[in-house]
């Protein structure tokens, strides 16, 4: 299958280089420093499950170069989503799928908006991997897991064909009715770590067993369930129970890429992780006091770093 990776970072590298290691057709589309390295020595993966590098690998910063694709995978940062909707028109045609395995909550309707709700699948993916350096991506947890559907429920030709192409890789992939519960589902996680671990700038494993901070984690998980529920959502009534165990049996030197953004002074992810969940809870009268207060002592150093650009 011909495959274009938008944003070619921690999540969008490993996965693209999964799938050419499967046989695909991938072309990244990255910029700056980390293009070069691809051109120049091939994407280098680092990971827990076994080192190894995507030689040859088809790389470039104009989409329009590449045409019309089968799959696009967005991987950008989530401030970063409208501009990269935009950007990858060049290579929709008509039978494309686009699948966005970004963080937070709106990236499909935001991208539909640009390219056609018609072409947009709903993805979430658990992984951890971050840039190490220019062409090296390393990828930290056990779970590399994938779920894609259709916004509507349906199981539709297309989606089976996309997530056979991807269960060519070593992920676990699975094809669900339910996208939209799954991805609140992994947003309760993603979003209470996020907040957690930005707050305490350690790895996960060194607050998840800290009764206090754990505590506080499971504070933070429940405002975000509350905000689910109240627009609508359906989640599993033992959700807080499973993602605590899902976070205890995760590596302990997990930090989610918020959090390593903040750690180097980067721009974070801190509108879609945190803030979102904050303005739903004002607009829905759900209190939200921990993810407020993270919100609120995180936002000083996400703009210290945005006005850097």
């Amino acid at each position: 299958m011909k495959i274009a990776i938008m944003g070619s970072g921690g999540v969008g590298g490993y996965y693209g280089g999964l799938l050419a290691g499967a046989g695909q057709e991938v072309t990244f589309i990255a910029r700056g420093a980390h293009l070069q390295a691809i051109r120049d020595k091939g994407l280098q993966i680092k990971s827990v499950h076994g080192d190894f590098t995507v030689s040859s690998a088809k790389a470039t910063d104009h989409p329009e170069e590449v045409g019309p694709v089968e799959l696009i995978i967005v991987a950008t940062k989530t401030y970063h989503t409208d501009e990269a909707a935009q950007a990858l028109k060049p290579m929709v045609g008509p039978n494309t799928v686009v699948i966005s395995f970004q963080n937070g909550m709106d990236a499909a309707e935001r991208i539909g908006s640009a390219v056609g709700m018609e072409h947009v699948l709903g993805g979430a993916t658990w992984l951890s991997a971050a840039i190490e350096a220019p062409g090296r991506i390393g990828q930290y947890s056990q779970f590399r897991r994938i779920a894609l559907g259709e916004l509507d429920g349906r199981m539709t030709p297309r989606a089976q064909a996309i997530a056979s192409v991807l269960a060519t890789t070593p992920a676990v992939v699975e094809l669900v009715p339910n996208i939209r519960q799954v991805l609140w589902t992994k947003f309760v996680f993603i979003a209470a770590i996020s907040a957690i671990g930005g707050l305490t700038r350690v790895a996960m494993g060194e607050y998840r067993h800290v009764p206090e901070a754990r505590e506080v984690l499971a504070e933070a998980m429940a405002e975000v369930v509350a905000v689910a529920q109240a627009g609508g959502v359906t989640l599993d009534a033992d959700i807080l129970g499973k993602t605590l165990a899902f976070i205890d049996a995760g590596a302990p030197d997990i930090r989610p890429s918020m959090q390593r953004d903040l750690e180097t002074g980067r721009m974070s992810e801190l509108e879609s992780m945190i803030g979102v969940v904050v303005r739903l809870g004002k607009d829905q009268g759900i209190p939200t006091p921990v993810m407020r207060l993270a919100y609120a002592l995180l936002k000083p150093a996400h703009l210290r770093a945005l006005s850097k650009g």
